[in-house]
């Protein structure tokens, strides 16, 4: 019983972790927030998108007998109806909570052309007409989903078309032809346009908004060893005024996939809806990145005499050392001397308030090279530095910039004695300013891409730094072919 008690915590909380959505373990990297701004301008693009599709749409012909007085019993046809033109109004795309998007057009429009034929024994009438088709609705919800592969989905379901009104124009005195219109062919065109209405709409789902949805990155590549995880990691949510897409956000090896040791933060998206799209990337994200760096070596150096500056004080040679480290000097006469650097371990960006820093620390070994080649070990430093950070967005990347911070040296351990680190401090200064630095700076400069559909524009930006995230809002623009 004891250890059943003892064991029951730790059980709880494992279910706890793993059994509620947004646990521990479980937080995105960066969430995506669609506005009802972004909303209605998806909705736009939509409707224009569907106009062109109602357009393809073939209706049946119709034909039958009839009997009108006094010209009695005839034949009557009703074909080449096609649509001419259409206006789609009043689109809105609204959240649908627990399901994704219900998407509503009304108080649209449609013009059909036909041609029409009347038989009577060997009486032929034939003609054309205008069919205006007013007061159309429309409404088709817009399920979210999310594959397996990390892709986001969408179906349609509960599509529904409804037809206020419609008007026939036939030139020419044929009243009696307007009459046998509206009392033996306009329920039935009703139904049947209605129908096609939500067959396209169906079909438009399917064709194009699934596969637009498939242009999505899952992983992008950001340079030759590392990507960038985009995969979703559940579908859509949709609450009242808004859509939240939860990705991953994680940048890995490309090589070899190693899971990092540390958890994405909980982000709280400020309550902000003045452009139609926002971007809250955590700390998460950047951080991973720092990782996969340090383990490539990517911030790994080594520094000898021949970089050195001409003007130095120092120069990286035993002869060079004598008057600071005199046994040194007695050691290794007239040898070279080469510093090996490396990260402690991977340095991680902390955002607080307005405010973006970094904190490096590294170790570096100096070695003695030898006649035969061979390198010998004499003395170890730490080093460490803070640094302020600065990220700026740049069409469809986020990109930085570290600004120096001053170090410290320290000397760890010496096999030639204790010394002053101050002359080594101006040289490994000048070293960080114009290597380091600059070869950091040249890659992010480069940047990581965001996760964008094909086609897609993001302008007007506005970056926030908040605890744990940068916070970007944007306008969005899709860019017809």
């Amino acid at each position: 019983m004891r250890a059943l008690a003892q064991a029951l915590p730790s059980l709880l909380l494992r279910l706890l972790l793993t059994s509620t959505p947004g646990a521990l373990g479980t937080n995105p990297g960066l969430v995506v927030r669609i506005t009802d701004k972004g909303l209605e301008y998806v909705a736009r693009e939509g409707s224009m998108v569907l106009q062109k599709e109602l357009l393809r749409i073939s209706l049946p012909d119709f034909t039958g007998d009839f009997k009108i007085k006094p010209f009695g019993r005839g034949h009557y046809g009703f074909h080449s109806l096609s649509i001419h033109s259409c206006e789609l109004r009043g689109s809105a795309l609204t959240p649908l909570p627990g399901q994704g998007l219900s998407l509503t057009i009304s108080d649209s429009f449609i013009r059909v052309q036909s041609e029409w034929k009347v038989r009577k024994a060997f009486v032929k009438l034939h003609g054309s007409l205008d069919v205006h088709v007013k007061g159309i609705t429309i409404s088709v919800n817009l399920v979210l989903g999310r594959e397996p592969s990390g892709r986001p989905t969408v179906t349609a379901s509960g599509c529904s078309s409804h037809i206020r009104d419609v008007e026939v124009d036939i030139s020419g005195d044929l009243g009696w032809l307007l009459n046998l219109f509206h009392n033996q062919i306009e329920s039935r065109f009703r139904r049947v346009l209605e129908s096609k209405i939500c067959e396209m709409l169906q079909n438009s789902v399917t064709s194009d908004l699934q596969p637009y949805l498939q242009t999505l990155p899952v992983t992008t590549e950001i340079d030759s060893f590392a990507g960038i995880d985009y995969s979703l990691m559940e579908a859509p949510q949709a609450t009242a005024q808004m859509l939240d897409v939860m990705f991953k956000g994680e940048i890995f090896n490309r090589e070899h996939y190693s899971p990092v040791s540390f958890l994405a933060p909980v982000i709280s998206l400020p309550e902000e809806y003045n452009r139609m799209v926002y971007f809250a990337i955590s700390d998460y994200v950047f951080n991973t990145a720092s990782v996969v760096y340090h383990e490539a070596g990517f911030l790994n150096f080594s520094i000898t005499d021949d970089m050195v500056p001409p003007g130095s004080n120092i120069r990286l040679t035993t002869k060079s050392f004598r008057p600071f480290v005199p046994r040194l000097a007695r050691l290794y006469p007239n040898m070279n001397l080469e510093l090996q650097g490396a990260m402690a371990s991977a340095p991680f960006l902390n955002f607080s308030p307005g405010n973006l820093s970094l904190t490096a620390v590294m170790e570096i070994e100096a070695f003695v090279l030898l006649p035969s080649s061979a390198k010998e070990p004499v003395f170890q430093l730490g080093v460490a530095t803070n640094m302020s950070a600065m990220l700026t967005f740049n069409t469809s990347k986020i990109t930085g910039f570290l600004k120096p911070g001053r170090i410290q040296v320290e000397l760890k351990e010496s096999k030639v004695g204790v010394f002053n680190v101050e002359l080594l401090e101006a040289l490994l200064n000048y070293y960080i300013l114009n290597t380091l630095y600059p070869k950091v700076n040249e890659k992010l400069a480069e940047g990581f891409p965001l996760p964008l559909l094909k086609d897609i524009r993001l302008y007007d930006p506005v970056l926030e730094i908040h605890k744990d995230f940068l916070f970007l809002g944007t306008n969005l623009q899709y860019m017809r072919a």
